[in-house]
């Protein structure tokens, strides 16, 4: 989205609400490797609708993580999604590269609703618009302070922020280095935070449309110690499906159904907008992404209320990981939540 990656060697660095998660790559011909990956939770509150509150909690979190998983690299990709962050697929009435740079100011200004001034902006030519009257481009602008507040943060960790990306794309972007997609297919990746999912629906190797909802793992949370009296820590191992006392399973299922219920409901709201805006088809598959993707029963859910195969993204599924430095069986538990770093990771390669 900002800052150019290829010829840097990157460390991708996903600052999310629950966790700081960061991946390193190597590429060895058309393949690539794992160098090194680290996770380090981060308690509540400390970053909350994707805005960091505690600057330093968080570059110690960074910090801790370089050091233990021994990643020499300073540069890094980082990603911001949320309120501050709009991603619009647009119509230019441009036929050059030329003519794009020239429009593009005027263009972002009709459709960002903050002070062109106060914010960052990046775009991508997608090709000729379906009407053959212009260009179709995808516009992203994040709030300038939003970008601060996290590449202060990597400063105050002695790191470079090189590229700043949307979370959104950046799962896009290991979705498509792992999943060969035929070009006609329409996809859907939802990548679930812990406060915000991002919904972005493509068609074969392409984005074609984003949306950002407060749906995400705390209101699973939220509804656990609510309902069943528990502490936040416990109502975290209930949802993340440890046991806790003397609850059963069937005490929280209702529960987790009915936050699947709303996060259901802006599904299929943003599956509207994209027929209404971008095209008149509908998901033909549905791919899951971050810490809630394997919230109990929620791929089923989404398998009856949308019919379409649903999966969840295994972002190491094209990649080589040496057993020998690595725990398999860790790496596949952790491994929805790696999807964000891993495509951060990629932006080294582009």
């Amino acid at each position: 989205m900002f800052g150019k990656g290829k010829g840097k060697g990157l460390v991708g660095l996903d600052i999310g609400s629950s966790a700081v998660k960061a991946v390193e790559l190597k590429k060895r011909g058309d393949s690539y490797e794992l160098v090194n990956f680290g996770l380090e939770l981060l308690g509540q509150d400390t970053v909350v609708d994707g805005a960091i509150m505690d600057a330093l909690t968080v570059s110690a979190a960074i910090e801790r993580i370089f050091e233990e998983s021994k990643i020499k690299t300073r540069n890094v990709a980082t990603s911001v999604s949320g309120h501050s962050v709009i991603v619009k697929r647009v119509t230019v009435n441009a036929a050059s590269d030329e003519e794009l740079n020239e429009a593009m100011p005027y263009e972002a200004q009709q459709h960002i609703p903050f002070d062109i001034a106060d914010v960052n902006l990046s775009y991508q030519a997608l090709g000729e618009s379906p009407s053959g009257q212009g260009t179709d481009v995808m516009l992203v602008a994040a709030k300038r302070e939003k970008i601060l507040n996290h590449t202060n943060v990597l400063g105050q960790a002695n790191k470079t922020p090189v590229v700043v990306d949307y979370d959104g794309f950046a799962v896009f972007n290991a979705f498509e280095t792992n999943y060969e997609v035929s070009p006609d297919t329409i996809v859907a990746l939802l990548n679930i935070g812990a406060s915000i999912t991002n919904i972005v629906v493509g068609r074969g190797e392409s984005p074609l449309f984003a949306r950002d909802v407060s749906v995400g793992g705390n209101q699973y949370t939220d509804i656990l110690q609510k309902e069943l009296d528990l502490s936040y820590e416990d109502a975290e191992k209930l949802k993340q499906g440890q046991e806790v006392g003397s609850i059963k399973r069937e005490q929280k299922i209702p529960h987790l159904r009915s936050v699947s219920e709303i996060l259901m409901l802006e599904i299929q709201k943003t599956f509207d907008f994209f027929r209404q805006t971008a095209s008149a088809e509908s998901a033909q598959q549905i791919y899951l992404a971050g810490g809630s993707a394997m919230i109990e029963g929620l791929v089923d859910q989404l398998k009856e209320e949308f019919h379409v195969p649903v999966e969840i993204i295994d972002p190491f599924r094209k990649v080589k990981v040496d057993p020998e430095k690595f725990d398999g069986a860790f790496l596949q538990d952790i491994a929805p939540c790696l999807c964000v770093a891993m495509g951060l990771a990629l932006r080294s390669f582009d």
